[in-house]
């Protein structure tokens, strides 16, 4: 994989005491990648963001800024009782118009190195699967980046991220509402509930967009997938302590 450096002044340092354990990964929401370049580097002075890489439809990839310093692509978010998710994670943008520009399926070259520059970013900064993250999951009433578009499924299958493993043995838990379960996943839990379910379903259950009238609503199907989550969160955090 061949990295090309463009770097943008948008960064700063990561607050003290701030590891990097958590990786974002966002769609750019432009038609092309040129004009995310351009934003990146800091092209307008009134939209001050920037993020680590950033993947073209093509499969080619840009470096903004060194992964030791605080790219400013989170803005504000929260996941876990964190709220300066840009001083502990990595970001990248993945080139696609979005769903203001004509938001399409990602083309399977892009995925490959997008596979690829995950897997080289977490085996760095070893970080577990329940930290692969949406930019929605982590700002769900402003973003709905990379969407439901997005190939979760097949990333979580190679290693990145999780997917709900619902066909597992049930386990004998309380009944806990959906808000509850959300938020010991790490959504915040302060946003209407809806917005928080629309997120997760955008990142866990996209089927559910063919159907637009059933969004945002937590079903059976819903519950059953974010209790499985909850499962798998807490057995990876057991597994490394």
């Amino acid at each position: 994989m061949i990295i090309v450096d463009v770097p943008s002044p948008n960064f700063g340092p990561r607050a003290a005491g701030k590891k990097i354990k958590y990786l974002i990964l966002h769609y750019t929401g432009t038609p092309t990648a040129f004009e995310a370049m351009r934003l990146l580097q800091g092209g307008n002075p009134d939209h001050k963001v920037s993020a680590h890489y950033l993947v073209d439809e093509d499969g080619s990839v840009m470096r903004f800024v060194d992964e030791s310093q605080r790219a400013w692509h989170a803005g504000k978010s929260y996941w876990d009782r964190e709220e300066d998710i840009n001083s502990c994670s990595i970001g990248i943008e993945i080139q696609n118009p979005g769903h203001e520009f004509g938001y399409r399926p990602f083309p399977p070259d892009q995925m490959e190195v997008v596979a690829a520059l995950c897997h080289e970013i977490i085996a760095r900064h070893d970080i577990l699967p329940a930290h692969v993250l949406a930019h929605s999951d982590i700002a769900p009433e402003r973003k709905e980046d990379p969407g439901e578009l997005f190939p979760w499924q097949a990333l979580s299958e190679q290693g990145i991220g999780l997917w709900p493993e619902t066909d597992a043995p049930e386990v004998e838990q309380e009944e806990e509402d959906i808000g509850t379960i959300l938020t010991k996943f790490g959504y915040d839990p302060r946003p209407e509930l809806k917005s928080r379910v629309t997120a997760f379903q955008r990142h866990f259950e996209p089927e559910i967009f063919l159907t637009p009238e059933r969004v945002g609503i937590a079903n059976p199907v819903t519950v059953k997938k974010a209790q499985a989550l909850l499962r798998q969160k807490w057995a990876g955090r057991r597994k490394v302590s």
